[in-house]
């Protein structure tokens, strides 16, 4: 080879060389950038690739984000968590800041995607349609509505419900999962499907086939995914139960849509009132045209308060069955109000029931869903007032479980008051009543979030909870299975905790 051929190539392989490195640097460079940023935030624990961080995580998340809390009360930090992945966890105080940054720096559905592996779940994380018809028809119209859900829990509870002549025991949370399936597939659905035993399956299982893909996606190896995951046989279940619930509720949709031209020139034929009505109303606003994805926005409502619901309502049952002094006073407003309602239970005597609402609330400060809330995935660095900056990338949360146990917030805040925010609403501004109200949602009370994305179903979901747990206690007196007055705990498994679906309450109807 001459001199300058070899020249030549060497000069070629030094270009190649050159390239490849500058490649190498542009892709590494946001990756290294980003962990460059993330490392200036004071870490709680060790490091989240740990396998022991992970496995505290998710033995003993409570504990992490209450430590975390009184260490770093007034600033940011960070946490690993069972992802094997840090998230920054953002102090209360910071809320109204984050509350006017707009969605193109944080993004509520970007949050729930890498939470719920939508890639592979499927899930919805948020449809306009869904959100538009949950704010604009359903909850306008709870006045109008909220007695056809009252006449559902009463069917239910007469249907699903034992006779319980004597003590019997009841699998409470498998009989209010049903329940709620009912009551709530009556808005959803409408009186055509809300009993029929398919939707009932799907609504009731498809949660649950939904939770074990999550957990059997999360499991394998990140990197594996794309070729794993569509082979693992939980996911296989779940696309089962979407193809059964499409076989439910498509032909529902196209009943309606042949309905619908049928009586198009037929001034005196009105739709049915029930979500997916409102959903078919607006399709054409929202580009909706398939009747494959009407069934999904089916699911979607589905996920978000089947289970949710019957979790809330448990938890507050199994308060009441350990708990002292409480039933006989709730079902003495109980009547009372209904007494001044015409024997029923209204909008007027759902805001009249005070004491119920604040056993409510505190039920769920004792016992939230999960010990984070405003979960948020950050698409824009941005800096906060006390100068920390948070990087693109990270998810974001608050602390929630370890600002309800804040004595700032709540006096004596380890015991539980079940009248608490009756009594402050009682002899407090109207201020204090506005914000002591079981569907309120401020810095103090994450339960449905905060901000423009804060649950918009959260007024239908109190009010059937309230409707639920006012019947049961009108109907029924009720005490733990063993008689005795230890709460029964509930299941924590990261930041999610649950109450225990295997425990049973005794029930005994209360003599007329």
């Amino acid at each position: 080879m001459d001199t300058q051929t070899l020249l030549g190539s060497t000069h070629a392989l030094q270009t190649v060389v050159f390239a490849t490195l500058f490649l190498a640097v542009c892709l590494l460079f946001p990756t290294v950038n980003y962990w460059a940023q993330l490392s200036k935030l004071p870490a709680l624990g060790s490091s989240a690739s740990g396998k022991k961080q992970q496995q505290a995580y998710m033995r003993s998340a409570k504990k992490l984000y209450r430590e975390g809390y009184e260490k770093f009360k007034d600033a940011v930090y960070r946490v690993g968590t069972a992802d094997g992945m840090d998230n920054v966890v953002i102090a209360p105080r910071f809320l109204q800041e984050l509350k006017k940054l707009p969605d193109s720096v944080l993004s509520f559905g970007g949050a729930i995607e890498k939470t719920m592996e939508t890639k592979y779940t499927g899930l919805l994380t948020e449809d306009n349609l869904i959100t538009h018809s949950i704010k604009a028809d359903l909850t306008p119209g709870l006045s109008r509505l909220n007695p056809v859900v009252y006449e559902e829990v009463e069917l239910t509870v007469h249907d699903d419900m034992p006779a319980c002549e004597d003590w019997t025991a009841v699998p409470i949370y498998k009989t209010l999962v049903t329940m709620v399936a009912k009551i709530s597939g009556r808005i959803f659905v409408g009186a055509e499907l809300c009993r029929n035993k398919d939707y009932l399956d799907c609504a009731i299982n498809y949660t649950m086939d939904l939770i074990d893909t999550l957990k059997a996606v999360k499991h394998t190896n990140p990197w594996l995914r794309p070729i794993l995951a569509p082979r693992l046989p939980e996911y296989h279940r779940l696309q089962k139960r979407e193809r059964l619930a499409r076989d439910v509720l498509v032909p529902i949709v196209r009943a309606r849509q042949d309905a619908e031209k049928k009586n198009a020139d037929n001034p005196n034929w009105q739709r049915p009132d029930d979500m997916l009505s409102w959903f078919m109303s607006r399709r054409e606003e929202y580009g909706v045209h398939s009747t494959e994805y009407m069934a999904k926005l089916q699911l979607g409502l589905i996920f978000a308060a089947i289970h949710t619901t019957t979790m809330t309502a448990t938890n507050i049952l199994y308060d009441l069955a350990a708990s002292d002094g409480y039933i006989e006073p709730l079902r003495e407003e109980i009547r009372k109000v209904m007494a001044e309602n015409g024997g029923t239970i209204t909008t007027r005597a759902l805001q009249q029931m005070v004491k119920l609402d604040s056993y409510m609330k505190e039920s769920m400060r004792f016992h939230p869903p999960g010990v984070t809330a405003f979960s948020r995935k950050v698409l824009k660095g941005f800096t906060l007032s006390n100068g920390q900056y948070i990087p693109a990338g990270v998810t974001i949360e608050v602390p929630s479980d370890a600002v309800y146990h804040d004595s700032e917030n709540y006096d004596d805040p380890e015991t539980f008051d079940g009248f608490r925010f009756a009594k402050i609403r009682a002899g407090g501004t109207a201020t204090d009543h506005a914000r002591n109200q079981f569907v309120t949602t401020n810095e103090q009370n994450l339960l449905f979030g905060y901000g423009r994305h804060a649950c918009p179903g959260r007024f239908f979901a109190a009010n059937e909870i309230k409707m639920i747990v006012a019947r049961l206690l009108l109907d029924f007196d009720f005490k733990n299975e063993d008689g005795g007055k230890a709460r029964y705990k509930n299941i924590d498994m990261g930041r999610q905790s649950t109450p225990d679906p295997r425990k049973k309450l005794l029930f005994k109807r209360v003599k007329a």
